[in-house]
């Protein structure tokens, strides 16, 4: 058999397992490999290798290994669980982004906070057994019968085809349901943590039984571990949520729950915010419109977000029907197209709009502004002709690559395909699918796909903006939509006169603005640009009596140039203010004093500096200006 390597292809006579082809190889790396890529697909070390095929071994320094480590420490918990409460049933434990968790059911058991440290200890004792992590296959009959009294994991396997082999992993007395691959023993699950406990829906149903789910880490050495702790140490103090009520720009009242209240300078922050994107859509020929927040019930009928979303929305019963409050945006847009008729001459069409929509989210699932039910999507919908889509979507990309260098967010991309519950036909979906990929290549960009997660009614670019603590998070898209235009009628006149049916691309930039603020909240740990900050200057007399009359001429100066500013006006001492302002982390502070009063200069320390700078007030003006207008 041929095996083809990185570099080149070996000949075998016999089949071999994976690690036995690594050692033909060499010694060092039979040693290092934890598990190999066949054809594409993550197996075991010691899976046996029988015809031609691809092979790329793992090692600890490829990105493979964390998810495998992980998984594999996952089933280190459920052992360690498994051995202090012999009664515990175990739903599913995946390895995730940044670690693994795994749901559990416990009778008449609740864990705390304090039982995290009893099964690390526990895990550790595992650990140093060595105990061999062995994969077995068995038919759905004797997996019935291993499980029988788990009936979470009875449940996953009653869902198999009744001829389909099962994987099953053993290590020790503890044997669970699983695909792998996994490590060779447990001696090589050394350095993990504990984090967090949470509850979790089995299967994600409200419906179901709430299990309990621990959440950890685990890393193959012990300066990555600390390195990844400080790390979560550091997004503490950055939680946009503490932060967001130590800076006064946001809260929330028991009367509206997911429901955001801005606070002046809060509101201040997210207007500045909302007048850099409508400038900016502006520039890039879209028409912004407004559309209304709640809806007759035939309208989401027609798009299918009835049938697709009901569950999610908010709705209310009048005398002439039933209204829905607008999860989405995009019927809107469709009226405003359909208001008249149009040549191919004006597409693309595009309308932006700053969009507020509501979804009904679980209670235990709100967090912040991270997870609202009421929120603002900058959406914008685009009405054009198929030979359009290339292009247009290299221009949306081009815009999506100028707005996250401003707030310094890097990005990856993810083509997300055909659910389930899809409307259309499988060849318009194909054909989406291929002009989506066909566009992302044309910029440049790379990309992968991320299977089932398109929106019903198209596939979609997915942006993961990467944060300076080194998070994921999903904002921009750029879905495609072949189906909602033919179901309102929407047609253009065509050059030879006849009329056709445009296609459509929902896109939005931020996502949510209050998920956006939430992420930059956090990824400059509440230290806001100058541009962006809701308050750009502290004004701090050093005498209120003698002071404070210049101050206050000083402060109009700056606020007639468009400057944000405030006085420290309080009784307190001037050190108290001092720190009072670094506490806000106003980008720039100004103490006002005797040499300030009779020379008309300013003096200015900036945030994060120690040194004090005196300036003309021209020279303090321009120098704030400049880096305004340059978005710093």
């Amino acid at each position: 058999m041929k095996i083809k390597l990185l570099d080149n292809i070996k000949e075998f006579d016999k089949p071999l397992k994976a690690i036995e082809i690594a050692g033909n190889i060499s010694i060092s790396l039979q040693k290092s490999v934890i598990a190999v890529l066949i054809n594409g697909e993550l197996k075991d070390k010691d899976t046996l290798v029988s015809r031609d095929s691809d092979l790329r071994f793992i090692t600890t320094k490829d990105k493979e290994s964390f998810e495998i480590l992980n998984h594999s420490t996952a089933h280190l918990m459920a052992q360690a669980i498994k051995e202090l409460y012999p009664n515990a049933s175990f739903g599913v434990g995946p390895a995730i982004e940044e670690g693994f968790y795994y749901d559990f059911d416990i009778p008449n058991v609740k864990l705390s906070e304090d039982d995290l440290l009893v099964l690390e200890k526990k895990m550790k004792e595992l650990s140093n057994k060595a105990l061999p992590i062995e994969r077995k296959e068995v038919s759905k009959e004797e997996a019935l019968e291993i499980f029988k009294n788990d009936i979470y994991k009875s449940e996953l396997i009653k869902e198999l085809n009744d001829d389909e082999i099962i994987s099953l992993y053993s290590q020790g007395d503890y044997t669970d349901l699983c695909r792998g691959p996994h490590l060779s023993k447990t001696s090589q699950i050394k350095y993990f943590k504990l984090l967090s406990l949470a509850g979790a829906y089995w299967r994600g149903d409200s419906n179901n039984t709430m299990l309990q789910r621990i959440y950890g880490v685990s890393f193959f050495t012990d300066e990555e571990l600390k390195n990844h702790l400080n790390i979560l140490e550091e997004r503490k103090k950055r939680d946009h949520k503490k932060l967001g009520k130590e800076l006064e720009l946001f809260m929330f009242s028991e009367y509206g729950p997911g429901l955001p209240f801005w606070l002046p300078k809060g509101y201040t922050l997210r207007r500045t915010l909302e007048d850099f994107w409508l400038k900016l859509h502006k520039e890039n020929g879209y028409y912004v419109i407004n559309t209304p927040i709640m809806l007759n019930r035939e309208l989401w009928e027609t798009s299918g977000h009835w049938d697709h979303y009901k569950e999610d929305m908010f709705t209310v019963e009048v005398p002439d029907g039933t209204y829905a409050i607008k999860p989405m945006n995009c019927p809107g847009a469709i009226q405003v197209y359909n208001n008249s008729l149009h040549s191919y001459k004006e597409l693309p069409l595009r309308y932006a709009e700053l969009g507020n929509v509501h979804r009904y989210e679980a209670s235990g699932a709100l967090n912040g502004l991270f997870r609202v039910r009421g929120f603002t999507q900058d959406d914008a919908h685009t009405l054009l002709m198929e030979s359009q889509i290339g292009e247009e979507v290299s221009k949306i990309i081009a815009l999506y690559d100028y707005i996250y260098s401003i707030f310094g967010l890097e990005y990856s991309i993810e083509l997300s395909t055909r659910p389930e519950d899809y409307i259309g036909t499988i060849e318009v979906w194909d054909q989406a699918e291929e002009d989506l990929r066909k566009a992302c290549l044309a910029t440049g960009h790379q990309f992968k796909i991320n299977p089932g997660d398109g929106a019903f009614y198209g596939p979609k670019l997915d942006f993961k903006l990467r944060d300076s603590m080194n998070r994921i998070w999903q904002c921009g898209t750029v879905q495609l939509d072949m189906q909602l235009p033919g179901r309102f009628n929407c047609v253009y006149i065509a050059p030879d006169g006849s009329k056709k049916t445009p296609v459509m691309i929902h896109r939005a930039c931020f996502g949510s603005l209050e998920r956006f603020i939430g992420i930059i909240t956090e990824n400059y740990a509440g230290a806001f640009p100058l541009w962006l900050s809701p308050i750009q200057v502290e004004l701090i007399p050093v005498s209120l009596e003698n002071h404070l009359d210049a101050t206050k001429e000083l402060e109009k100066y700056l606020t007639d140039n468009g400057i944000k500013c405030e006085i420290d006006s309080s009784e307190e001492k001037l050190g108290y203010k001092i720190r009072k302002s670094q506490m806000q982390k106003i980008p720039y502070q100004v103490v006002f004093g005797d040499k300030e009063k009779e020379d008309g200069s300013v003096t200015y320390r900036k945030y994060g500096e120690q040194a004090q700078v005196n300036v003309s007030k021209e020279e303090f003006l321009n120098l704030l200006k400049n880096q305004i207008e340059n978005l710093k």
